[in-house]
């Protein structure tokens, strides 16, 4: 199911069955293809079940536009992604994980095994919200799916690995936030000054992996 209404004087919404889902994110992907191909789109913005496509009204008016859409052939492929998972170095130990171990009672599982379920699953990067180049992860495993906090954090550092209901997220900018933190990764997932910006997108794999506070301690020095 698919519908699809104007979203002010130059853009239109796409909506998708609202739930957050790995099949409905494929086809978010596969959409998200197909209508970059289509003349007087000038960018979109992906979500877990939707797709907001901003367009150039000089070129292309609201109903052909639409028409399109409804009748593009969808592209099998997805977004241009790596092969493999992008790898994110996390250190889990106390010092970096303010909530593992209040979370752990609260869900009835050790710490360990928090680590052991947070780091076994490969995650779909369902999209990039809230801060710039914060990567909406998903789904975590049941076992993890917790509530967000109570009363938010007035600042969460940057590089923070959360858990709040079925998704994993990590802050890229020191910022206020009421996700439970588990962990913290050495690497900048978001430099306004890079070259690439971004360290992930919305299409992408994400697998994290346990390093040692020294470890982490070595690659923020590295700057890798």
């Amino acid at each position: 199911m698919m519908d699809i209404r104007p979203y002010g004087d130059s853009a239109l919404l796409i909506n998708f069955e609202q739930k957050i889902d790995h099949d409905i994110h494929e086809l978010v992907k596969a959409y998200f293809n197909s209508i970059a191909e289509i003349d007087g789109v000038i960018y979109q913005i992906p979500a877990y079940c939707s797709i907001t496509v901003v367009f150039d009204k000089k070129n292309i008016e609201y109903y052909n536009l639409k028409s399109k859409i409804e009748n593009t052939t969808i592209q099998s492929g997805t977004i241009e992604q790596n092969i493999a998972p992008i790898e994110i170095p996390v250190c889990y130990e106390s010092e970096f994980a303010p909530d593992l171990e209040s979370l752990a009672k609260d869900i009835d599982l050790s710490p360990d095994q928090i680590i052991s379920l947070h780091t076994s699953t490969t995650y779909d990067v369902f999209m990039m919200g809230f801060l710039p180049g914060f990567p909406y992860l998903g789904q975590l495993p049941a076992q993890l799916e917790c509530k967000r906090k109570a009363v938010p954090r007035k600042l969460v550092s940057a590089g923070s690995v959360g858990i709040a209901g079925k998704q994993t997220g990590i802050y890229p900018l020191d910022a206020p936030g009421g996700w439970q933190l588990i962990g913290q990764t050495p690497l900048k997932i978001f430099d306004a000054l890079a070259e690439e910006s971004f360290l992930m997108k919305m299409g992408d794999k994400v697998k994290f992996k346990s390093i040692s506070a020294e470890t982490f301690n070595k690659i923020q020095k590295d700057g890798k």
